[in-house]
């Protein structure tokens, strides 16, 4: 009867359009295409039916874990413990997005179990569906106990940008018994300690990108995309081509940063990847300071990254990256341009733009011909030090973009510097979880 059972299940296809497709697309072997199927909607899906299909594509990657946790779930969509083990084996394997159906479900039928509704919480987190996350533990409030739950309250409300909410729990939280959450502690009370200092200053709205930017990861954003602002980017770039000029700009509105806070560097110091040397080399001459090769105990530099996350496949590069985690006095890390959907483990202390995709300047970048056919160039092998004369060579003009983003001049900037300055340059440099709670569009 087993053997029938299981017979049965694999000859089974789902009925759903949008299953059925993402079924089409394990036919051709397409794993990505089936998983991209699957991300819009996925809340309210037939869970027998998601299952049969998760198994399939689980199987097809090799991920045995999620694969049984799938075929249990099939036919079994009525038990709590299948539904929980299919929800944790999703987002253990990095589609949080296929668990909240089935941790939902689980929920309903066991409304008390902490662990559930953790577990939801968490796949809400991962996809920044901070406000759902809110809403949830709210509806337990009278069941929730300090660490995790009202933790998790606190930082949920602060990405979901409910300041309020986040300092009423704040101030009814215990301090942790278990040393391991201090570090928690440690980072949140940094993010209402930055929202102190930003609020006078800056809206803290759900288009106050620069402004949340800063409290949720202590990153000062010097400039905002001049492009699709008021077409769901909300000052950040989607796809870029990056240009000398940009560069110049991020690096003179670094050196305005600087001098709002007031923070007096003796010298640049050049990361290994090839982009963040030529960055820092042109930096070097901006600031007129000396540049040398980056060591993790130098005190009072600028250390320039052109992507962190370049940074992370050169030479050492994870060894830097954690050393960057933990501050060094004086220490700034600017990083020119930042990946907002694929963050770098470690948030910069000065970002000078937010991209999903961005080519340097000289990497190939894409041109149409005569014939409006897109090329790539080839990339620029020239010495560091020649890309770099060009980068200050180029015209730091405002790209004045497509004219709906908001006026954004160096004073804005200024301005805002001086005020959180005393809260700016503390603590470590944990990496971003979140888009937090300005939300851009993206592709896919």
């Amino acid at each position: 009867m087993k053997i029938l059972t299981m017979f049965s299940r694999r000859n089974r296809r789902p009925k759903t359009p949008e299953l059925l497709q993402a079924w089409q697309a394990l036919d051709e072997g397409d794993i990505p295409g089936a998983l991209r199927q699957l991300r819009q909607g996925t809340d309210d899906l037939p869970l027998d039916e998601l299952a049969l299909v998760v198994a399939r594509a689980a199987g097809s990657a090799g991920f045995d874990d999620l694969r049984t946790a799938a075929d249990a779930l099939s036919g079994h969509s009525d038990r709590a413990q299948a539904l929980y083990d299919f929800g944790y084996a999703c987002i253990e394997r990095g589609v949080p997005y296929l668990a909240i159906p089935a941790l939902r479900a689980a929920l309903r039928q066991a409304p008390d179990a902490a662990g559930i509704r953790r577990e939801l919480v968490s796949a809400y987190e991962r996809l920044g569906r901070h406000r759902e996350a809110v809403d949830l533990l709210t509806t337990h409030e009278d069941g929730l106990v300090d660490w995790p739950d009202r933790y998790l309250l606190v930082f949920n409300a602060v990405m979901a940008g409910d300041l309020d909410l986040a300092r009423r729990h704040h101030a009814r939280l215990s301090d942790p018994q278990d040393a391991m959450w201090l570090p928690a502690q440690s980072r949140q009370r940094a993010m209402l300690e930055r929202a102190a200092q930003a609020g006078p200053v800056s809206p803290l709205d759900a288009t106050d990108l620069r402004g949340w930017q800063y409290v949720i990861g202590g990153s000062v954003l010097t400039s905002l995309s001049p492009y699709g602002f008021d077409a769901g980017m909300t000052g950040r770039f989607a796809w870029l081509q990056d240009t000398h000029a940009q560069c110049l700009r991020g690096l003179v509105r670094l050196k305005a940063v600087l001098d709002a806070a007031e923070v007096h560097a003796t010298s640049v110091s050049l990361l290994p990847d090839r982009g963040s040397r030529i960055l820092g080399l042109a930096a070097a001459r901006l600031l007129e300071l000396p540049a040398k090769p980056f060591a993790p105990d130098r005190e009072n530099t600028v250390i320039v990254a052109y992507d962190l996350n370049e940074v992370a496949d050169a030479e050492h590069g994870s060894t830097i990256l954690r050393q960057l985690l933990e501050r060094t006095p004086g220490q700034i890390l600017h990083e020119h341009a930042s990946n907002w959907v694929d963050p770098p483990v470690v948030a910069a202390d000065s970002i000078a733009l937010l991209h999903q995709a961005a080519t340097a300047p000289w990497e190939g970048q894409l041109r149409a011909d005569e014939d409006g056919d897109m090329k790539r160039d080839a990339p620029d092998s020239r010495p560091e030090k020649e890309i770099a004369a060009d980068i200050l060579a180029a015209d730091a003009t405002p790209d004045e973009g497509d004219g709906m983003t908001p006026a954004d001049p160096v004073e804005h900037l200024t301005d805002f510097v001086s005020a959180v300055r005393n809260t700016w340059l503390q603590g470590n440099r944990s990496g971003l979880s979140s888009a937090g709670p300005v939300s851009s569009s993206r592709f896919l």
